[in-house]
């Protein structure tokens, strides 16, 4: 009886392509009260004080991973950044186009993680950042953030929000967990004007760097956790997977990508994406 669970639990998971992590990685499940919008717009959002502090402190290496110089952020443009903060969660979402929430919601996120390392700073991961005493590996389920009057967390953002609302993988590409493994910080704030240029632009960065999709020298299929985790989001099988892949691949990438069938190993560094790091 004891072998039947353990193998229901870590045989099953396998035979399927996807590891027992997966099945414990966050669900989309819509937070219904964020439906609301408004078309026209009754009011805009100012997103200059976030593009500067991009504009300063993302660094682009030579690997193609773009880089945050923590480290080098002034007093200045820290409380910049706390002001920004301040005024996105004063507004009120539901007058927000549907466009223009979508790009409210991945700034927010992505300027929140970036405020959260800052205030922990130095740190070597964001994992190591313990909001709660009983939250540990990690910010994401803290209530960090009032928008409405309603407590959020970085977890609420991403996996009660944005995944269910939009129904759009590229979001992943979007949305920035400060480390290594993840997709780029774009360098500009995501606006209702440019959102659709900056998710396709994010997705090919990534499916066409080592750290979303690779070969190893047997030539099987090395991808990103980040698609082992949120697989329902990419597709329903390895397969589905694949066929997005495709999609944003450059042609020597979506050559190899034509002849694969399965995923032989999932991989993730959550090492901080700092300037300094290595």
């Amino acid at each position: 009886m004891e072998r039947t669970i353990l193998c229901t639990l870590f045989c099953v998971p396998l035979l399927y392509g996807f590891s027992l992590e997966s099945l414990f990685a966050p669900k989309a499940r819509i937070w219904e009260v964020w439906l609301t919008h408004a078309e026209p717009a009754r009011q805009r959002v100012d997103h200059t004080a976030w593009d500067r502090i991009l504009e300063r402190y993302v660094v682009p290496d030579e690997s193609g991973i773009n880089r945050f110089n923590y480290r080098g952020v002034t007093p200045e443009d820290q409380k910049a950044l706390d002001s920004y903060l301040g005024r996105l969660q004063k507004l009120k979402v539901s007058g927000l186009a549907r466009r223009q929430q979508l790009a409210y919601w991945i700034n927010l996120y992505n300027a929140k993680t970036v405020h959260i390392v800052l205030n922990h700073y130095p740190v070597t991961s964001i994992r190591k950042i313990h909001l709660g005493r009983f939250l540990k590996r990690g910010p994401w389920k803290a209530r960090v953030l009032k928008v409405e009057d309603k407590p959020l967390s970085l977890n609420d953002i991403e996996h009660r929000i944005l995944r269910p609302i939009w129904r759009d993988p590229r979001i992943h590409y979007a949305l920035n967990c400060a480390s290594l493994g993840c997709p780029n910080l774009q360098r500009e704030s995501f606006t209702a004007e440019n959102s659709e240029a900056l998710l396709n632009r994010g997705a090919k960065a990534y499916v066409n760097h080592p750290r979303g999709v690779a070969f190893k020298e047997d030539g099987s299929l090395r991808l990103s956790s980040v698609y082992n985790w949120f697989r329902s989001d990419f597709g329903a099988s390895q397969a589905a997977v694949i066929e997005h892949l495709k999609q944003y691949a450059e042609p020597a990438l979506k050559q190899r990508l034509g002849n694969a069938r399965v995923v032989s190993e999932y991989d993730y560094d959550w090492s901080l994406n700092d300037t300094g790091s290595g």
